[in-house]
């Protein structure tokens, strides 16, 4: 028996077989979870997810298009999973935008207004309007668990994170304040800050490679995150074992957070 059979939830995030979201649907299926998916407009988004959900095993997957930044997409998609199923016990966010230009190392100070707030609406305000757009989908089924993918660059400073890491601060926030309304109505909300993974957004920040580095030399477990690290985490929060947890930002970055130097 899995720690998700019987739950059908939705998954955000795939642009191929090395994202976040891939390994936290290859968790979720192995155990038991059905997994619904979006993907980015255009055709070659629709090949690119596809093919890594074929990867996954599941066979004739629901995936739908999706821009997060446009709220009729949104309604569209959640509209279509009412229909189609009438409910969802889980959410997974795991999509996260900056302009590249501005991910450089020392070039934080000048962030034009628009590059700011694009980074906002797109890596935290998505979280709360999907959030909004899952409830009435979540409480005929007495609740439901929503996650979302963070990074240590929302409480500290890492070099040529920049912007990226203020909207991940802004993300962590969003999480505490949808935590605390949507309790009453026994929906979890959560994050994961999951350590330096070479996604395709992650090879957007400046010199990543020697971020990885120094991770594997200080952190405690000697070495960086994998993607099952993550994925398993994000099990444990979807599932019932995790009944009592909401609020909370979960650090999966093999303890590099809990050193000082």
């Amino acid at each position: 028996m899995g720690l998700m059979d019987g739950k059908r939830g939705l998954v955000v995030g795939i642009a191929n077989d090395r994202s976040y979201a891939y390994f936290i649907a290859e968790s979720l299926l192995e155990h038991g979870a059905t997994c619904l998916f979006t993907h980015l407009p255009g055709d070659k988004m629709n090949r690119r997810v596809g093919k890594a959900i074929d990867q996954l095993g599941v066979a004739k997957p629901w995936l739908e298009s999706m821009d997060a930044g446009k709220d009729d997409d949104l309604d569209r998609v959640f509209g279509k999973i009412g229909d189609d199923f009438g409910s969802i016990d889980f959410l997974v966010h795991s999509i996260a935008f900056a302009n590249r230009d501005w991910l450089a190392i020392d070039n934080f100070t000048n962030t034009p207004r628009d590059v700011y707030a694009q980074a906002i609406d797109l890596s935290a305000y998505t979280y709360v309007a999907m959030a909004s757009r899952a409830v009435p989908l979540m409480t005929p089924r007495g609740g439901g668990s929503m996650i979302a993918m963070s990074y240590y660059g929302a409480v500290k400073a890492v070099p040529g994170y920049n912007v990226m890491g203020v909207a991940k601060a802004a993300l962590e926030s969003s999480t505490r304040y949808l935590a605390r309304e949507l309790g009453a109505k026994n929906i979890r909300v959560n994050t994961i800050s999951g350590g330096p993974l070479r996604t395709l957004s992650a090879l957007a920040v400046g010199r990543f490679g020697e971020l990885q580095d120094w991770v594997e030399k200080r952190a405690p477990l000697k070495r960086n995150v994998t993607g099952k690290d993550v994925g398993d985490t994000a099990v444990y929060l979807l599932s019932d074992l995790a009944s009592g947890v909401t609020g909370q930002n979960i650090y999966v970055d093999c303890g590099y957070s809990s050193i000082g130097v």
